[in-house]
């Protein structure tokens, strides 16, 4: 049976307040699907220097957090600044299939291009077909396969490097 989509969910720019229940949410979600670093440890911060509550958007759905995405620059370089890369993109699993994840990318790139990107790029394992599925829906195209770039579990896992542009 399908799962009726969410009615406008709010997403903003996450809070430091928000640190608990990211990193709560960041817990829940893990998989060596999507990740290849290690599970989170129960008592891990969400945010330190390098990321930011500014580098995320939220989704807020019936007053909790339930998906965040991360936002940055790909690069410190001035020659590559048209460009963002997400980095990381969590729904929980009760609201998992209720299009949260197209509402958290639609605004990624409502937020790349006010910051004056042309470019938006990501990083997915090439075993994680429901994400790639999503991903191409949405617009990207795979740009570049780093063939058996981690090693998961024993098996050698694809790093699929992928892209859209936002000025069409």
């Amino acid at each position: 049976m399908a799962r009726m989509p969410l009615a406008d969910p709010r997403i903003r720019t996450a809070l430091p307040t928000d640190e608990a229940a990211l990193a709560a949410l960041d817990r829940d979600t893990w998989s060596p699907l999507h990740s290849v670093q290690p599970r989170p440890e129960a008592d891990a911060s969400f945010f330190d220097e390098r990321h930011l509550p500014g580098d995320y958007l939220v989704a807020v759905v019936d007053g909790e957090v339930a998906g965040y995405l991360r936002l940055v620059p790909a690069t410190p370089l001035a020659v590559n600044a048209h460009v963002r890369q997400i980095q990381g993109l969590a729904v929980a699993d009760r609201v998992r299939g209720r299009g949260l994840a197209r509402a958290l990318l639609g605004a990624a790139r409502t937020r790349a291009r006010d910051q004056g990107a042309l470019r938006l790029t990501l990083r997915v394992l090439g075993h994680n077909a429901p994400a790639r599925a999503l991903y191409e829906a949405e617009g990207f195209a795979v740009e570049g396969v780093l063939p058996g770039e981690f090693l998961l579990d024993g098996e050698y896992v694809d790093d699929v490097l992928m892209g859209c542009r936002l000025d069409t």
